[in-house]
């Protein structure tokens, strides 16, 4: 305990002197807002979000369970709750967000080479390389193993071609790892591999995808005769549906994050908004009949971040679980939109024109945008079918 006093005072102490103003609760709202995501494309509004990922991931702590060999902080896990307490006390802000974080990294430290995770991992956790995914293609979404992209082995490298479909921000991305066929005669799940490769290689083209929210995070993305360096396979030859079955429940358990709302008190909470628009009494939302919708709904939200808190206290290790997460997360991330909209009345299908405040129009696009997230890292129904087979054992 006294060590873990100890580790508080100096987190306390080393944020006090690193973490910039503007990346800190009660920042002035006139100063540009980043949404970090580094690369070697980057482009900062505000230097002192380059400042700050800088500091953190010098430090290691944007992933810090991570060894420091591979760049990490090597801290514990309760470390790591002291971390996370401090920065939430002074509210700072995500210094990195990263598909390489969330999804890459862990399975690298699982199944890479170690000269893959030492290559990669200190690259993720300063966020100088910026991650894609690609998984879905055009004729196999929800049957990810039917897929078609193949990788020709020639001897000291492979040859890639094919395509992807929903590659979320590809076009931004400098590198994407990738399923590929490399055994066309095998199962076809025995015949796929998980391959890593640089998009600025030759024959690599990306195309954005315009969605009804108005904006084009999704691409597709395009392999035309692109040769990839043997040592770039992840595993074995083959062998990469089980490292691809990991990385979706790394993605899932972070996409279930979707569910808890945004901090009490900014534009974008539900308690902020149902407030503005009906009204208050004594602290309260006036419309008695949605202020109980919306108690229903908090409730829930509180009692699906506990559950996600002990799953993470007992190890939080990806396995089927992430799928019950994934699937509550998401669904009640959207009801939270469609309450939020729903209170918002004629300014919650805001989209063009002065009458309109920029705030209302972005929710607007945030509430279409979230009907996507019953698709991505596998729909509703694929995670039933996983729940039903792999959590509770029921037959096929």
């Amino acid at each position: 305990m006294e060590n873990l006093d100890n580790f508080r005072s100096e987190v306390k102490a080393w944020l006090d002197n690193n973490c910039p103003p503007s990346m800190r609760t009660g920042a002035d709202p006139k100063t540009p807002h980043d949404e970090v995501w580094g690369g070697r494309k980057a482009e900062y509004k505000n230097p002192e979000s380059k400042i700050w990922l800088d500091r953190m991931g010098e430090k290691g702590w944007t992933m810090p369970t991570v060894p420091k060999e591979y760049g990490g902080g090597g801290l514990s896990k309760e470390e790591v709750k002291v971390l996370n307490e401090e920065m939430f006390l002074i509210g700072a802000k995500t210094p990195l967000l990263s598909f390489g974080i969330w999804m890459l990294a862990p399975v690298l430290l699982e199944y890479g080479t170690e000269e893959q995770k030492k290559e990669h991992l200190p690259k993720i956790i300063k966020g100088q390389i910026r991650w894609c995914q690609g998984y879905s293609e055009p004729g196999s979404g929800s049957d990810l193993a039917s897929l078609a992209t193949k990788a020709e082995d020639k001897g000291d490298h492979f040859l890639v071609n094919g395509q992807k479909v929903w590659t979320s921000y590809a076009d931004k991305a400098d590198w994407i790892f990738a399923l590929v066929r490399t055994g066309p005669l095998e199962p076809k799940h025995d015949g796929i591999s998980f391959l890593l490769i640089d998009m600025e290689t030759q024959g690599v083209s990306t195309k954005p995808i315009t969605l009804i929210s108005g904006k084009s995070p999704f691409c597709e993305t395009f392999f035309d005769d692109v040769e990839v360096p043997k040592e770039n396979i992840v595993g074995e030859l083959n062998a990469g549906w089980t490292i691809a079955k990991k990385l979706l429940q790394h993605e899932r358990t972070f996409i279930s994050n979707f569910g808890l709302a945004a901090a009490a008190g900014s534009k974008k909470d539900l308690v902020t908004i149902a407030k503005k628009h009906f009204g208050e009494e004594a602290g309260k939302i006036s419309n008695s009949f949605f202020r109980t919708e919306v108690a229903d709904h908090k409730i829930k939200e509180h009692a699906f971040g506990l559950t996600l808190k002990r799953a993470g206290d007992e190890g939080g290790k990806a396995s089927a679980v992430a799928s019950m997460f994934k699937y509550y997360g998401t669904e009640h991330n959207k009801k939270r939109h469609e309450l939020m909209i729903s209170a918002m009345g004629k300014d919650g299908v805001a989209w063009d024109g002065d009458e309109f405040d920029q705030e209302d129009k972005n929710l607007t696009r945030s509430w279409l945008r979230t009907k996507g997230n019953s698709l991505e890292g596998g729909t509703s129904e694929v995670q039933l079918n996983v729940i039903s087979k792999r959590v509770l054992g029921l037959p096929s």
